[in-house]
Formats: structure tokens, C-alpha cells, sequence
């Protein structure tokens, strides 16, 4: 056999870069996992998660959850208004305590809360017009509970 007849051996170094691309992304995935509550297990109890239940109980009250018939969203102004109100006083007996993150964190909520809660105020008001009905208890009737939508 000559050499043009022996088969000659090739090695791909390839194949080993894209094994340890694979394994390293792996790794940072199940890293990533570390940090994060497993389904079941509850959020470490920590100042974001205070903010972020607070903040998800006042979205779920602005119509963030359907009616039970599928046409509407539930609206609870009284609720969502609490739980502003609630975030506003962790902010005020906070002041000078939160780091940059924490404070940025529940200003920007905050604020975009209240600016939510501004316009389906409006809307509710605006949709109250339309029907004829009172917009809210102090008016002299009960507040509208769901918005249909068109």
C-alpha cells in the first residue's frame, strides 16, 4: 500500500468548540435558574417582592383581570387606589433608606400606576356619559364594575 492508498484521518477541531458553546450555554441557563423561585416555591421576601405585589394587586384592580363572561375587564378603582396608596406610604417611610435601584424601582411604578389609574378613571367617566349612568358612588350611583369592549 502506498500512502495515496492509505485513508487518511481527518480531525475536526469543530465539533469540540461547538460541544463547549453548547455546555457553557447549558451552564449559564441552569445559573440563570438558580436565582429564580421553582414553580411552587415562593419568591425570596425581599423589598422588590413587596413592591411587586402591591403593584400587581393595583394592575389586576385597573382591569388587568377578564370577567367571569369574556366581554370585560374587571375594574376595581377602590382597590387599585389602596394599593396605591399603600405603595405611596412605603415611599414616604422609605425616603433616605432605599439604594438608587430600590428607589427608581417603586418611584417608576409609581408613577406609572397613577398614571393608569388617571386614565381608566376617564375612560370609566367617559364611558358613564355615554350610558347615562353615574360614574361613580358619589354621584349617586355604584361605580361601574366592567368595561365592554367595542
Amino acid at each position: 500500500m502506498t500512502t495515496e492508498e492509505t485513508p487518511q484521518i481527518q480531525i475536526d477541531d469543530d465539533w469540540k468548540a461547538q460541544a463547549q458553546a453548547e455546555k457553557d450555554q447549558l451552564a449559564a441557563k441552569e445559573k440563570e435558574r438558580e436565582g429564580q423561585p421553582k414553580r411552587g416555591q415562593l419568591p425570596p421576601a425581599d423589598f422588590k417582592g413587596l413592591i411587586s405585589m402591591l403593584a400587581s394587586q393595583a394592575i389586576m384592580g385597573l382591569g388587568a383581570v377578564p370577567d367571569q363572561s369574556g366581554k370585560g375587564v374587571m375594574i376595581d378603582l377602590e382597590g387599585s387606589k389602596f394599593a396605591i396608596d399603600l405603595l405611596s406610604v412605603i415611599e414616604e417611610k422609605t425616603a433616605g433608606n432605599l439604594d438608587d435601584e430600590e428607589k427608581k424601582e417603586l418611584e417608576g411604578v409609581l408613577t406609572e400606576l397613577r398614571a393608569r389609574f388617571v386614565q381608566i378613571t376617564q375612560l370609566l367617566a367617559q364611558q358613564a356619559a355615554a350610558t347615562g349612568s353615574p360614574a361613580s358612588p358619589e354621584a349617586g350611583g355604584e361605580a361601574p364594575k366592567i368595561i365592554v369592549p367595542d
